[in-house]
């Protein structure tokens, strides 16, 4: 049987423009495999309405579970909230919910609960909040897209709301082997193994150090002996 899919919309012009390195992909690629979700597929679209929507529809389509980062902010151009709620064909408004809590939070600080902070309680028709106990402005589910804050530790505190709610499937576990020979000699053999173990995933990343060229050779697969297995025959095939 196999595992759960899922995608990340990763949305924002300061991850498409270079001003901002995107760790939040890492995160969740990480996250997921641990709980048996394969991550199939990342898409980077910039604070455009229709670029959004059309994501958004194509990934909740195809993929099991599909998580967004970043534009559910305070400002103007976050605009992620109302573009999901499009993409689903469902109202959005300030909800009570989101609305008190925000309101307690920044009460809380003595700081003016502004029309700009409420705009972060706008929340999609019939979404489930998703629970932010970083900064209190919640995230939040509607069908299967669960849309999430783009800075690090709001998101990584997000998915970590969300993943109970999530079903799993075979953790993926991998093993590496470092071979000191360059790609172009190790191909043929390398080939042979991902025949002989197709149900493994087994990719080669290449190295230069000190001029000298190498693969770190990683073996991917939810089944520990077959991994094991196919280790085994790489290091027969290629003695450290």
């Amino acid at each position: 049987m196999p595992n759960p899919t899922a995608a990340i919309l990763i949305i924002g012009d300061e991850i498409l423009s270079g001003r901002t390195r995107d760790s939040n992909m890492h995160y969740l690629a990480g996250r997921l495999t641990e709980v048996g979700i394969d991550l199939k597929e990342v898409r980077v679209v910039s604070d455009d309405r229709e670029a959004i929507i059309s994501a958004v529809n194509a990934l909740r389509e195809t993929y099991g579970s599909v998580f967004t980062s970043g534009g559910i902010g305070p400002t103007h151009d976050d605009i992620t909230a109302d573009c999901i709620a499009a993409a689903f064909g469902v109202g959005i408004d300030i909800r009570q919910d989101a609305y008190d809590l925000l309101k307690a939070h920044y009460d809380s600080r003595g700081q003016e609960f502004n029309a700009a902070r409420q705009r972060m309680a706008r929340i999609p028709d019939t979404a489930c909040l998703i629970e932010n106990p970083v900064s209190t402005a919640p995230g939040f589910s509607l069908g299967n897209v669960h849309v999430m804050a783009g800075v690090p530790s709001v998101f990584q505190a997000m998915v970590t709301s969300v993943l109970p709610s999530l079903t799993g499937g075979a953790p993926l576990l991998s093993q590496t082997y470092r071979i000191n020979q360059g790609e172009g000699t190790i191909a043929g053999p390398l080939s042979e193994l991902a025949a002989e173990f197709s149900d493994l995933s087994i990719g080669s990343y290449p190295f230069i150090i000190d001029g000298v060229h190498g693969s770190n050779i990683v073996i991917r697969g939810s089944d520990g002996a077959r991994v094991d297995q196919a280790i085994v025959k790489l290091a027969g095939l290629f003695p450290a």
